[in-house]
């Protein structure tokens, strides 16, 4: 179940990477603007600065999550456990403020928490064992 669940806590730190690349590089594009539920260039515009700080947000979540896996690899299990549940813990986390806070983004929210919950689950469930 470790290895299960550095695999979740990888595909999650993969898939904060993505939400990055939309919100800090390519934030005023007509698809990452579709995604987010940005109407127009101009709100895009505006949000720009947020949302880049936002980006390196998530960016940071997916680096502790690696370096995490990679100490768990390495036989660090307790240092690296612990970075893989606060960078995986913090992403499930936020996903549950964005459906919070946005009922409509439910969506996102999944994509955003379903991985990083599977990985904190079966990190734990294999660490109990």
């Amino acid at each position: 179940m470790v290895v299960a669940g550095l695999v979740f806590a990888g595909v999650a730190a993969l898939i904060h990477v993505y939400i990055f690349y939309l919100e800090s590089v390519v934030w005023t594009a007509p698809r990452t603007r579709a995604v987010f539920g940005v109407r127009s260039e101009q709100d895009a515009l505006t949000t720009r600065v947020l949302a880049f700080n936002q980006g390196f947000y998530n960016l940071f979540l997916a680096v502790a999550v690696g370096l995490g896996i990679v100490v768990t690899v390495a036989g660090g299990t307790a240092v690296g456990a612990t970075l893989v549940f606060t960078g995986a813990g913090s992403m499930v986390a936020a996903s549950l403020v964005l459906v919070v806070s946005r009922p409509a983004m439910v969506r996102a929210a999944l994509i955003q928490g379903l991985v990083p919950l599977l990985g904190v689950a079966a990190l734990a469930a294999g660490l109990a064992a």
